[in-house]
């Protein structure tokens, strides 16, 4: 036997590979040249972005998962409570972002459908001393408040005649509304009222605040005419978005009477400590009350000229950079 044939017969042989098998071992070049790169700059040839780390945010606390592909703008999302930047795991959401998700779901849902305790509230308005009145709409109950926007926009006519018996209003009359978010009646109409009265001056002890029960915008309509007001302030819980559950809106219309349209109101909205805070509300409001009394209008002849409060200002001064996530 020759010695190329006793090396032949001594060297064990490799296993044999399958197509299959050598086609997962061995990607080809434009596969690796592809995978190489993350998915955000797969998808936009030519933009020149940072590289991802591999680290998801939860809460404000980035945690290491090698499972999770982050995304370039991962740093933005200290400057805004907006779902961006949620990155990835395979073509798939990180786990921590759809329970999150599901949370501000779940937190959007219970602001719609949780009742409104209008008991502790009222009781809590009358201590700080306001003239309460209580009051509900045509819905019933909230199943047809949801399903039949117009009648949460009608007062009940036995609480109509009670109103126009009552004595009437000075100058202003404010109706706090549970609308679609109670949580935000809850905590925000009592501290704005507050606020209010601290810069607008009017005959406080004589003005009402009426109490509605399945109320929507427009319900303020009926009880400023039944009580003879110039300005209905109406404070109403906003639809809740997956970030806000708890925002308070506020529409005031001159010379109400029934019928009145969307046009001939103003609205301030997302009051919250998130969106516009209760000080800075208040003097908006203060400030567009006075206009529209002197121009005796409201609507989209009247504009907004009123100053920023100073915690805006500062806010806007500031260097974006060092702004917080809320």
């Amino acid at each position: 036997m020759s010695s190329l044939e006793s090396r032949q017969s001594t060297e064990p042989e490799e296993p044999k590979q399958t197509l299959n098998e050598r086609s997962v071992q061995e990607p080809s070049s434009a596969e690796q040249s592809v995978s190489a790169q993350p998915a955000s700059q797969q998808s936009a040839p030519g933009l020149s972005l940072p590289e991802p780390s591999l680290a998801v945010r939860t809460g404000d606390a980035p945690v290491d998962d090698p499972l999770v592909q982050s995304d370039p703008w991962d740093a933005l999302r200290a400057h805004t409570s907006a779902r961006i930047a949620i990155g990835r795991v395979g073509g798939s959401l990180p786990s921590a972002e759809v329970l999150r998700f599901g949370l501000a779901h779940a937190r959007a849902r219970d602001a719609v459908h949780h009742p409104l305790d209008s008991a502790d509230l009222a009781t809590r308005l009358r201590a700080a001393g306001f003239r309460v009145a209580q009051v509900r709409s045509q819905a019933p109950d909230r199943q047809t408040y949801l399903l039949r926007p117009d009648l949460g926009r009608r007062l009940d006519e036995a609480d109509r005649e009670a109103l126009l018996a009552a004595p009437p209003a000075p100058e202003l009359a404010f109706v706090v509304a549970d609308g679609l978010s109670t949580f935000a009646v809850e905590r925000h109409a009592l501290p704005l009222l507050e606020a209010l009265r601290e810069r607008f001056t009017t005959d406080w002890a004589a003005t009402p605040v009426v109490m509605v029960d399945q109320g929507r915008v427009a319900v303020g309509d009926d009880i400023g005419e039944a009580l003879q007001a110039r300005l209905v302030v109406v404070l109403v819980g906003e639809r809740p978005g997956l970030t806000s559950p708890d925002s308070l809106g506020i529409y005031f219309t001159y010379q109400p009477r029934t019928g009145r349209m969307d046009s001939e109101r103003n609205c301030i909205s997302n009051v919250r400590p998130e969106g516009l805070p209760v000080h800075a509300a208040a003097d908006k409001l203060s400030h567009m009350l006075r206009q529209s009394l002197t121009l005796q209008l409201s609507g989209v002849g009247l504009k907004d000229e009123s100053e920023p409060a100073p915690a805006l200002e500062a806010d806007a001064a500031a260097d974006p950079a060092t702004l917080e996530r809320p």
